[in-house]
C-alpha cells in the first residue's frame, strides 16, 4: 500500500507537462492523477537495461498507473546497450544505466538531464545520493556521479535500485571463513568451479581487490586502477584462466542461478538476488561478507537525447521512487534509494530486508522463520564498501587488456 499525500490546488493548476508526468506514484489527488494520465496517453516508453530493473511486472504496473499509451522494455547487457545507444540508435527513450557508464553517454552528448523539480518523489531520497563521503573523491562515489550541477538541480540519472555486491558460494563446500574474501574466486582450491562476471568494469576491480589481499598489489582505488595496475590484473586473470580456474564467465541472471544451483560453480562474484533464487530452489547458497568490503553500484533511468517521449521518461523515473517498484526489487534482494519504501512495505518484511532483523512469518523463496539477511542491515552493509563502481580514467587501456584476457 502506498502512502497517500495531498497536493495543493496551486500545484494542480501548474499543469506543467514535466511536473505533471513526473507526479505518478506520489500519492496525488485522484483528479490530478487522471489529468496526468490523460496528458501521457499519447506518449510511449521504450527502455533498455539489465533485467535487474527492466522487469515486465514493473513496466506493466507503470503503464497502468501512468496511462502511457505503450510501454516496452528490452533487457540488454551494458556493453551491448552502450554500443547501440552510442551508435546513434533512436530505438529507445530511456537507458536504465549503471552509474559508472554515465560518462560514456555524457561525453557523446547522448543524454538529457532530468530536473529534480520534475520528480515529486525525490524528497525521500537517501543521503547516499546527495551527500559526499569525505573518505572518497567525489567521482569515486555515487553522489558525485549522478549530478549535472553542483547545486543538485539536474540529474544525469535517477537512482532506481542499488546494492552492494559480494561473493556467492555453496556453504556445503566452502566455509564462511573461506568465502568471506574476494580471493576465494581465484583460489586454486576451487579450480574449474569458480565463476567471474563478464563485464570488465566489474571483473578487473574484483581481481584488484583480491590481489591487494594477496599482497600482489597496493591499489588505492580498485574502481579506477592505473595503467600499471590494469596490466598486473590482466596478467593475473590470464594466468588463472590458463590454469582452468573459471567454470564460466557469466553475464546473465538466469545463467548465474543455473550454474550455482547445479553445483557447476561453487564460488563466484554474484548478485544477492541470484543467491536468493538458488535458495528458493532448495539448493545451498549463501552470500559472503567480504573482509575487503563490497562493490557499491546504482542503476536508474537516464533520458536519451532527442526522445519524443520526454514526459513518459520523467514519469517512469519518478515512478521508480514511489512504493510499488521499490517493494518489488527489495523482495528480490536489492535496495530502494527512496525512504518511501518503509511506508510501502509490510513492517516485518522491511525489518528483515533493511534492518537486519529475523524473518517473521511463513517461508518465502527459501527464507524461513528466524532467518537473517546475509550481510545484515542496510547500515551494516553500506558501512562496508570497498569502492563504488566508476568510469576508469584508463578505460581504453582496460578494455584492450580485457580483450587479451578473453582471447587468451
Amino acid at each position: 500500500m502506498t502512502h497517500q499525500g495531498k497536493t495543493s490546488r496551486r500545484r494542480f493548476l501548474q499543469g506543467s507537462a514535466a511536473i505533471g508526468a513526473a507526479a505518478l506514484g506520489s500519492g496525488l489527488h485522484p483528479w490530478s492523477r487522471m489529468a496526468h494520465a490523460s496528458a501521457l496517453s499519447s506518449q510511449e516508453l521504450r527502455t533498455t537495461g539489465l533485467s535487474t530493473t527492466v522487469q515486465d511486472r514493473i513496466l506493466d504496473a507503470f503503464k497502468a498507473a501512468s496511462g502511457v499509451r505503450a510501454v516496452s522494455g528490452t533487457p540488454s547487457t551494458y556493453p551491448d546497450a552502450q554500443t547501440k545507444i552510442l551508435s546513434g540508435s533512436s530505438d529507445y527513450d530511456c537507458w536504465e544505466i549503471i552509474a559508472e557508464r554515465l560518462p560514456a553517454i555524457i561525453a557523446t552528448n547522448n543524454v538529457e538531464t532530468i530536473p529534480v523539480s520534475a520528480l515529486s518523489n525525490w524528497a525521500d531520497i537517501r543521503d547516499t545520493f546527495t551527500r559526499t563521503d569525505p573518505k572518497w573523491d567525489a567521482k569515486a562515489q555515487i553522489s558525485g556521479q549522478i549530478w549535472a550541477d553542483e547545486a543538485q538541480t539536474e540529474l544525469y540519472m535517477v537512482p532506481a535500485v542499488y546494492n552492494f555486491d559480494s561473493i556467492g558460494y555453496n556453504p556445503e563446500v566452502l566455509s564462511a571463513e573461506e568465502a568471506n574474501s574476494w580471493t576465494a574466486i581465484f583460489d586454486s582450491k576451487w579450480k574449474g568451479k569458480s565463476g567471474l562476471n563478464v563485464d570488465p568494469l566489474i571483473a578487473i576491480g574484483q581481481a584488484i581487490l583480491a590481489m591487494n589481499s594477496l599482497g600482489l598489489l597496493e591499489a588505492k582505488n580498485p574502481g579506477n586502477p592505473t595503467g600499471a595496475e590494469i596490466d598486473e590484473a590482466a596478467k593475473f586473470l590470464i594466468s588463472k584462466k590458463k590454469e582452468g580456474q573459471f567454470r564460466a564467465l557469466w553475464g546473465d541472471f538466469g545463467e548465474l542461478v543455473n550454474l550455482l544451483a547445479s553445483g557447476e560453480m561453487v564460488v563466484c562474484d554474484a548478485w544477492q538476488p541470484a543467491v536468493l533464487a538458488v535458495k528458493a530452489q532448495g539448493k545451498p547458497a549463501k552470500y559472503a561478507t567480504p573482509r575487503e568490503g563490497y562493490r557499491g553500484w546504482t542503476i536508474g533511468p537516464s533520458m536519451l537525447r532527442g526522445t519524443p517521449n520526454r514526459d513518459a521518461v520523467l514519469a517512469y523515473a519518478n515512478y521508480w521512487l514511489s512504493g510499488p517498484p521499490g517493494v518489488t526489487v527489495t523482495e528480490q534482494g536489492y535496495y530502494s534509494p527512496s525512504k518511501t519504501i518503509e511506508k510501502a512495505m509490510d513492517p516485518n518484511r522491511y525489518a528483515f530486508w533493511y534492518e537486519g532483523k529475523p524473518w517473521v512469518g511463513a517461508p518465502d523463496r527459501g527464507i524461513s522463520e528466524g532467518d537473517l539477511r546475509d550481510g545484515g542491515s542496510l547500515a551494516e552493509r553500506s558501512a562496508n564498501v570497498a569502492y563504488w563502481h566508476q568510469w576508469p580514467e584508463e578505460y581504453d587501456h582496460l578494455i584492450q587488456r580485457w580483450d587479451e584476457f578473453l582471447n587468451a
